[in-house]
């Protein structure tokens, strides 16, 4: 038993509670003799009395009711309140009888006190609490947005609980597409109706605002514990929130989100969480589930090296080692400005971790000597790399494969010779039966790190005690990333900053979506279980369903609470190089299953030392191509590109 601290409200708490059981006991004496007590019993309980208080008493304080605040009570307070009641009543008749005072003392009073003193000490605590919060908030909520709540299971409840204690928020209601909670009341607010009513119930009520507050059913949580799922269907719970925002767009109603399933159904949601609902809310993309153990085992007192560490992929994977402690973070950038940014921001978040900032390209051998020797790092991933297609079709074609083929052969022979356990290159879905320049040198980089792979041999010791390290080559292959430098969300986003119109290349083209922190966690997942007994792995991201992009533009236009009528969507044709349906698997390939339900590993067609060294040659041969002559050649080296001529655009 720990004492409370003593101060004026536990001390008014506490002598409420020994006149609570004064009174509870002196009802019950009055309610055993209909209010007209003998004067025998009256003696008897003034006799019992100065025990019953201390018993009391004590088990009040021993059971912690003068720990909390009676303006916050709950059911775990109710709960406290029945132990301390029940135990002071197991123990009084055991005390009475032992100083033999309990033959005076009727039965029905041993059963009717603790009853009516459980009534008293909840019914009070109640009664403030409801009279505190409708002194705090009862005025305010006039005066607050009307708001309706979209779902009326676990999570709803638990939002609406915090909104009735919110000045800023007024439920009016909520509406769920169960009929058999039609009707009812969820703590104090009914449910109106469907979700397809939102209109309807938003004119009729003058609401602005609609919180969506849609939590997985019991047979959705099975399923997402379930990775052989069919993927082809789409998360049903994503597709009810995507068609709750079209709702509150075709009722001029403003959607909000509440924090993630486990904040909802813990409890843990604040107002203050309550937010803009984003395009990550209606991907339809699972959490990550990282293997955060073995994870610490590769980073954690380690050095490592991320290239293109200023880019989208390479910044966010930079935020993600950091959590896990390595002993040097180097971050290599050809961009100083990206560098800095990223710089400026990992000071402050992560102030205690050594970190390096280096300047230079992956193809300057002499600099990544540098590096490499000055720094020693354990593990590499490599997000450095020209990823725009259509820059990369004209113009640019030769810079394309010199950046992402030999920028990668250089980095990976400097890995090697330094002894770096694991090479991790970041790939992409257009390295896929590729169609422009951009893909195919992509491609290109993964053969050149599964060439290395065969060539990497154990060096002979040269003491008996010396450990030596033999590099894993690691890939990793996903498709676009929400909000990355030259995506399309970024560019949609300035559209309608400016009015439209929204620019589309054809009305059917599809693509692969995730988040970055996803894409990035993801790396470090396959980072940790390739590269070994052999490595060379490709791994594939399960990038769930293609997304259209139209339908991405017309996601963004209703998130801007804007409509289709306001900004229009023009189609402005294919651009070279670009495919109207990405793949994540060749057509020579298939893929074998990992333990995590997220990556799989393809299995691609191998190349061998021979194969490298013509490359190389080929590569060092031609101090410069044209855009011709360079695609004339990746013909040869990947025998799967073919130049695609794009189809109209369509109105």
């Amino acid at each position: 038993m720990s004492l409370p601290k003593l101060n004026i409200r536990t001390v008014i708490a506490f002598v409420h509670d020994i006149a609570a059981t004064v009174m509870a006991w002196g009802l019950a004496y009055s309610f055993r003799f209909n209010f007209e007590i003998p004067s025998l019993y009256l003696e008897s309980l003034k006799e019992i009395l100065p025990w019953v208080i201390p018993i009391h008493a004590a088990s009040f304080l021993w059971f912690g009711l003068y720990r909390g605040l009676w303006h916050y009570a709950s059911l775990p307070d109710l709960r406290r309140i029945l132990l301390a009641v029940l135990t002071a009543a197991a123990t009084v008749p055991l005390v009475l009888f032992m100083l033999q005072i309990l033959a005076g003392t009727p039965r029905t009073v041993l059963l009717l006190a603790p009853i009516l003193l459980l009534f008293i000490m909840g019914g009070s605590r109640l009664a403030y609490r409801l009279w505190k919060e409708h002194r705090l908030y009862g005025l305010s909520k006039i005066e607050g947005n009307l708001v309706l709540v979209l779902g009326a299971g676990d999570g709803a409840i638990g939002l609406v609980k915090e909104l009735a204690r919110s000045a800023q928020w007024r439920v009016v209601g909520l509406l769920d597409d169960d009929p058999a909670k039609r009707g009812m009341m969820l703590h104090g607010f009914k449910v109106l109706g469907r979700i397809n009513e939102l209109p309807v119930v938003a004119e009729k009520l003058g609401v602005a605002h609609a919180i969506i507050a849609m939590t997985p059913t019991a047979i959705d949580r099975r399923n997402a514990l379930r990775p052989q799922l069919d993927r082809r269907h789409p998360d049903r719970l994503h597709r009810d929130r995507r068609r709750a925002l079209e709702m509150c767009s075709t009722a001029g109603v403003k959607a909000l989100i509440v924090p993630s399933y486990d904040d909802l159904i813990s409890g843990k949601i604040t107002v203050s969480q309550i937010r803009n609902v984003e395009l990550d809310d209606l991907l339809g993309r699972d959490p990550v589930v990282l293997d955060n153990d073995r994870l610490q085992d590769l980073l954690a007192g380690k050095t490592v090296l991320v290239t293109g560490a200023g880019g989208s992929i390479g910044s966010e994977l930079c935020r993600q080692i950091a959590k896990f402690e390595p002993r040097r973070l180097v971050l290599f950038e050809l961009n100083e400005f990206a560098l800095y940014n990223i710089e400026q921001e990992l000071r402050i978040s992560f102030p205690e971790m050594p970190m390096v900032f280096m300047i230079g390209d992956i193809k300057d051998q002499a600099r990544l000597s540098q590096v490499f020797s000055q720094f020693r790092p354990a593990v590499v991933f490599h997000a450095a790399a020209y990823k725009h297609v259509p820059l990369m079709e004209q113009e640019n074609a030769w810079q394309a494969v010199l950046n992402n083929v030999w920028g990668t052969y250089v980095l990976a022979r400097m890995a090697i010779k330094h002894g770096v356990e694991k090479f991790v290159l970041i790939s992409t879905d257009k390295a896929v039966n590729p169609t422009n320049v951009m893909g195919a040198s992509k491609r290109l980089a993964e053969m050149v790190c599964q060439a290395l792979q065969q060539t990497v041999c154990r060096p002979e010791k040269k003491n008996p005690g010396d450990t030596v390290r033999k590099t894993g080559f690691v890939m990793v292959r996903f498709g676009n990333v929400l909000g990355s430098t030259g995506s399309v969300i970024p560019k949609f986003r300035e559209q309608i900053a400016k009015g439209g119109p929204i620019t589309v290349t054809h009305s059917e083209v599809t693509r692969y979506f995730m988040s970055i922190p996803e894409a990035a966690q993801l790396v470090l997942q396959a980072g940790l279980m390739g590269g070994k007994e052999g490595g060379g792995e490709i791994f594939v991201l399960d990038m769930g369903e293609p997304i259209k992009i139209a339908d991405l533009a017309k996601d963004m236009i209703r998130l801007s609470g804007l409509s289709e009528g306001d900004i229009k969507i023009v189609y402005n044709g294919l651009r070279p190089g670009e495919k109207l349906h990405e793949e994540l698997l060749a057509d020579d390939e298939n893929t074998l299953p990992t333990p995590h339900s997220k990556l799989r590993i393809a299995q691609a067609r191998q190349v061998d030392a021979q194969w490298l060294a013509h490359l190389v040659a080929w590569m060092k041969e031609h101090p410069v191509l044209s855009d011709e002559e360079v695609k004339e050649g990746l013909t040869r080296w990947v025998p799967e590109y073919k130049q695609e001529i794009a189809p109209l655009s369509n109105q």
